[in-house]
């Protein structure tokens, strides 16, 4: 009787092994790659990239066995592999439960050389199992750049265009000197790397070739992200700036301006673009600056004037959407002439004058899309001439002339769900030739404003 019992746990042991043996996958057809190529965006040299991963998935239900994860490039790859938490070039033997997975994460690192374009780099990673082998590809764009960490300029300094300027840090341009930065080119901040400006700043662009201030995190999903970088401040000292033809996007705050005692602008902005500010995209505090042809969408708060200055838009398009980064809780246009310091209020004269501009949010969070409030003995002069905007109720201290209040412009295309915003005008939109005739006869497209010209930033061309 016991050796009976004997032989039946020696047979039932014989039978499980067997069936641990049978559950082995040993054709190698059981795995896919969950990517056909593995892309990195624009990898500037020396910087490294964030790191993306792949998986080698087990469709079977048996195991199974990888022979071999090989770096196909080896040690002079520029891209580097970690294998189930191990870093190398080459794997191998390595066994995949049924139904699932192994993480495969790939990096980059792009050496510097002598390309002046964005510069393609490619490799794979061949992954073999049981004479069945596939291959990962990778693929990355190189760029070079020029990298400045914690800059104090203290005399008369050009940026050109032939590589871009990477900013750890931050710049520091001295009270007597100038940046001047020329057209086309391209500068990506870090976000410890803010622009102060307290001697003066002239990035001079042009229509075809435009200069850019944005993030230095360029992959997925960290490019489109608001607050990427601090913002571009220019202090109490500084002086005769202008800003055109520029592309300012993705940082906490757009352009801050402090206080300035001339009656020459600190800072003149024409065709420039400020999107994607995560807090306030245009900030005076008690100056003064001009702004023509400009469209300032998508922030926080677009434009706040506080403590009183000196203001001018002119065909300006100022609008926030709701959207997968910010959602449009505050007006677009803010304007105090004071100020709450310990417990005091400081007031001082406040003056803005906007002229055939579009002042306009997505309806929903937000009744008035212009908020102006007065304190102290500051006098207040606002004046809209021939403007569309949308508000509950009418601000106060403000003249109105020619104004088109709570009428949609009918924008060209919002598409939130992809974050595309299309600010131009419809056809049908209301603030077609609804403007006055100014100097500016081409619009930010550099197209021509043909007879009464339209609101905002954009001349429909229907």
């Amino acid at each position: 009787m016991v050796i009976n019992r004997l032989l039946f746990i020696v047979l039932i042991s014989s039978l499980i092994w067997s069936c641990k043996k049978d559950n082995f996958n040993a054709d190698g057809f059981g795995f896919i790659l969950s990517e056909d190529t593995l892309k990195f965006d624009t990898v500037f040299s020396t910087a490294g990239s964030v790191t993306q991963f792949f998986l080698i998935k087990n469709e079977s239900r048996n195991t199974l066995r990888i022979n071999n994860i090989q770096l196909m490039g080896g040690n002079t790859s520029p891209f580097r592999m970690n294998v189930d938490g191990l870093p190398g070039t080459r794997f191998g033997e390595i066994d995949i439960e049924g139904n699932d997975s192994l993480y495969v994460f790939v990096s980059v690192n792009v050496n510097p050389n002598t390309n002046q374009l964005p510069f393609i780099i490619r490799d794979s990673i061949q992954i073999s199992s049981n004479g069945t082998v596939r291959y990962q590809q990778l693929e990355a764009w190189g760029q070079n750049a020029r990298y400045i960490r914690g800059k104090y300029i203290t005399e008369n300094t050009i940026w050109d265009k032939e590589l871009p300027y990477v900013i750890l840090g931050g710049v520091l341009v001295d009270t007597f000197a100038t940046l001047e930065i020329e057209p086309g080119t391209r500068i990506y901040l870090n976000a410890d790397a803010p622009m102060i400006i307290d001697g003066t700043l002239i990035a001079k662009g042009t229509k075809k070739d435009s200069i850019v201030f944005q993030g230095n995190r360029l992959d997925e999903p960290y490019r489109n992200f608001p607050g990427s970088w601090p913002g571009i401040i220019f202090r109490e000292s500084s002086k005769n700036n202008l800003i055109e033809y520029a592309f300012i996007k993705n940082a906490y705050q757009g352009i801050i301006a402090d206080q300035h005692k001339t009656s020459v602008p600190k800072i003149t902005v024409n065709n420039t673009i400020i999107d994607n500010i995560f807090d306030i995209g245009v900030l005076g505090v008690n100056s003064r600056f001009v702004f023509n042809n400009c469209q300032i969408t998508n922030c926080g708060n677009n434009i706040a004037l506080i403590y009183g200055g000196n203001y001018s838009f002119t065909h300006c398009t100022v609008s926030s959407i709701s959207n997968n980064f910010i959602s449009h809780k505050t007006p677009v246009l803010t304007a105090t002439n004071f100020v709450k310091q310990n417990n005091q209020i400081l007031s001082a004269a406040l003056t803005a004058e906007f002229t055939n501009c579009i002042l306009w949010g997505s309806e929903g969070l937000v009744d008035n899309e212009v908020v102006l409030e007065k304190e102290g003995s500051g006098s207040v002069s606002i004046l809209f001439d021939h403007v569309l905007f949308r508000a509950k109720s009418d601000p106060p201290n403000t003249l109105f002339t020619n104004v088109i209040r709570n009428e949609n412009p009918m924008f060209d295309s919002i598409d939130v769900s992809n974050n595309y915003f299309d600010f131009r005008l419809k056809k049908e939109s209301p603030a077609i030739n609804k403007g006055k005739i100014t100097p500016f006869l081409f619009d930010l497209n550099g197209l021509p404003r043909k007879g009464l010209p339209d609101l905002g930033c954009y001349e429909n061309q229907d």
